[in-house]
């Protein structure tokens, strides 16, 4: 028999309730700004991993290689304690004075993602056929333009499911900003753990909320993906 007493009143009312609404919001915060920034340096990054200049190619797949096969943890406390010796002290200074633990996580966060994303992005423009691009050029357009305004709007389009399961897997790697404390889900579960000693209905209860934003982001994108192919068939 069990003798541990469940109370689940301790993670649906009062201020531990609070504290997990809290480190939800903080999450989203994080995941958020993160792949959008992560989205805008993967895009920059994937225009560079396919320029036509031998230079720019190999910083970018440097880039890549180096970002893509080290620890996200890694990356995180790299950032944390090792900002002072990379930025400049202005912006150190700035970060602290705002909220540094969150601005390191979100460093952190949006480079690694990146490195993935950029490489969703260069598969969705070697899917776009060649000829659009030669008949771009053919009409005036320069290369930059061509890509803005013809190749990248197809691209974005097609990487738009690989581009969602990224930002699930960034707001579950969110998960890890906890180690330089920032005060996100996984973070204020432990707290409650803490203060409580009622581990399993705090982490159940962060359990279920990392599912619940899951499948709803999951339900969205199959959303869209349908009435995508309904208007392919309809044409």
């Amino acid at each position: 028999m069990l003798n541990y007493q469940f109370d689940w009143s301790v993670v649906t009312s009062g201020k531990y309730f609070d504290w997990l609404v809290s480190g939800l919001i903080t999450t989203l915060k994080l995941s958020c700004i993160s792949i959008v920034l992560a989205f805008i340096l993967g895009l920059v990054i994937a225009i560079m991993r396919m320029s036509h200049s031998r230079p720019i190619r190999w910083i970018a797949h440097a880039y890549l290689e180096f970002y893509r096969n080290t620890p996200l943890l890694v990356q995180i406390f790299f950032w944390y304690f090792g900002s002072y010796k990379i930025l400049p002290a202005v912006i150190n200074d700035w970060l602290v004075s705002t909220n540094f633990e969150f601005a390191a996580g979100v460093i952190a966060l949006t480079i690694y993602t990146s490195a993935f994303i950029a490489e969703d992005i260069r598969s969705g423009i070697l899917s776009i056929p060649k000829e659009q691009m030669e008949a771009a050029r053919s009409a005036g357009f320069s290369y930059l333009r061509s890509m803005q305004y013809i190749i990248l709007p197809q691209a974005v389009r097609i990487t738009i499911p690989p581009l969602v399961n990224q930002f699930l897997n960034l707001a579950k790697n969110s998960s890890l900003a906890m180690t330089i404390g920032v005060m996100e889900m996984t973070y204020q579960a432990r707290q409650v753990e803490s203060y409580t000693f009622k581990g399993f209905e705090a982490f159940t209860a962060a359990t279920v909320v990392y599912l619940v934003l899951s499948i709803v982001i999951t339900s969205l994108v199959n959303l869209y993906n349908e009435k995508v192919l309904n208007l392919h068939k309809a044409a």
